[in-house]
């Protein structure tokens, strides 16, 4: 079967392998992947004693958990263009300076409009990381996929778990604005590597594209990824999976405290069900990659996640740990998708398209989850029509691997 133009394999330049060359990339990735979290980890645990300060209510909870979904949505459908443009790192510098500015600013907001536009500004600058690192990883490490994958998916979950779980006690020793504006230290101190890595490629053109890139155009056309009924299974994995995951990070705490639990639990619930995820991102990469179909492993995380939220309605405060340890297992469907991301494509324009695409449609259908389940909650005053949003979204997450997990390649199959 023919193939696009650009779709032959990535060289490996042997620049990027002698000196610590390909190092000095790694420590950049790790450090912009241990930037992409924290900045919305760091303040759900904390939205109730924030909106007693500020003075809003549940309506601005809901809007301040939308609020991820929709700036990734928006960051990933420009980020393809925008990289072609300007490269993938001249971008990434952007985007680190976008979140530790905003991420700064926010911690110095006086009501929930300020907060929010200066959320939204580092949220936009994580949007266009998640869109980013996938192609840098095919870029740079081609002949690394899996590994590197499950390095920087592993620090994107520390930069999940770790906020979340100190949030509170943080904010009780230093305040809450001290506790945001900290892990904007995260994005600052990742420009310095990105700049080395930019410098180092300033002799491979004016798009620094790096020693080991492909030879391929400066600006070469996106790919027209949308035709696929692939790339929608890809999609519909994405906004599921980023559904359940920024819904239920913003809502549990909430689930337990109108359970009787106090803040403090409430935010812990909320970094165990990060542990769940975190746990599965070690072999998840792994897996995907041995397994030719690698549906039945999606459909264990699916299942997971209906189980985990059977558990947060009925039983919130029985062995209350172990429901948002399993429902947390439910966005191992994430690093798949990342994952399949690199393995369903063959060069890192491809897997910008696809990543872009995928991530950018799914994260603005995602931004409802949060809206609806707290008008649900207004509405009834009880989690069960929240909760049976949330277990239909599982399912249109099982739906969606099912056509996402199918060998093949986007370019061939475009060709």
């Amino acid at each position: 079967m023919s193939v696009l133009p650009f779709t032959e394999p990535i060289p490996h330049d042997t620049r990027w392998g002698r000196g610590g060359g390909r190092a000095l990339v790694l420590v950049a990735i790790v450090l912009y992947a241990f930037s992409l979290r924290a900045t919305v980890s760091s303040i759900t645990p904390l939205l109730g004693r924030i909106a007693g300060d500020l003075g809003f209510g549940s309506g601005g909870i809901g809007l301040i958990g939308t609020l991820p979904t929709v700036m990734f949505g928006i960051a990933g459908i420009v980020a393809p263009a925008l990289g072609r443009r300007l490269g993938y790192e001249r971008l990434s510098l952007v985007a680190l300076a976008l979140i530790g500015a905003g991420t700064t600013a926010r911690s110095f907001a006086d009501g929930i409009a300020p907060l929010l536009a200066l959320t939204g500004v580092a949220l936009l600058g994580i949007g266009f990381g998640n869109a980013l690192l996938p192609p840098l990883v095919k870029r740079y490490f081609g002949d690394r996929i899996v590994v590197v994958s499950t390095v920087y998916i592993t620090f994107v979950q520390l930069s999940t778990v770790i906020p979340a779980a100190v949030a509170v006690p943080v904010a009780d020793a230093v305040g809450w604005r001290a506790g945001l504006a900290m892990w904007a230290a995260v994005p600052f101190a990742a420009l310095l590597p990105w700049i080395a890595v930019l410098r180092r490629n300033r002799p491979a053109g004016r798009h620094g594209t790096g020693a080991s890139a492909p030879p391929t155009p400066a600006a070469p056309p996106r790919l027209p990824v949308w035709r696929l009924r692939y790339t929608w299974g890809l999609t519909l994995m994405f906004a599921m999976t980023s559904l359940l995951a920024y819904t239920l990070t913003t809502w549990i705490p909430a689930i337990y405290t109108s359970a009787g639990s106090s803040e403090a639990s409430g935010g812990a619930m909320v970094a165990i069900y990060s542990l769940g995820g975190f746990a599965g991102t070690l072999l998840t990469p792994m897996l995907t990659t041995r397994l030719a179909n690698p549906f039945p492993l999606a459909a264990f995380f699916c299942i997971c996640a209906l189980v985990g939220l059977g558990g947060l309605l009925w039983a919130p405060l029985t062995v209350p740990w172990l429901w948002p340890a399993i429902a947390g297992l439910g966005p191992n469907i994430f690093p798949m998708a990342i994952t399949l991301t690199n393995l369903r494509t063959r060069t890192s324009e491809g897997s910008a398209a696809l990543s872009g695409f995928a991530q950018g449609i799914g994260y603005l259908i995602a931004s409802s989850g949060p809206v609806v389940v707290g008008l649900l909650y207004g509405a009834t005053h009880s989690w069960g029509a929240a909760v049976a949003f949330l277990a239909g979204a599982a399912a249109l997450m099982m739906c969606g691997s099912w056509v996402a997990c199918r060998p093949g390649h986007v370019e061939e199959r475009l060709a």
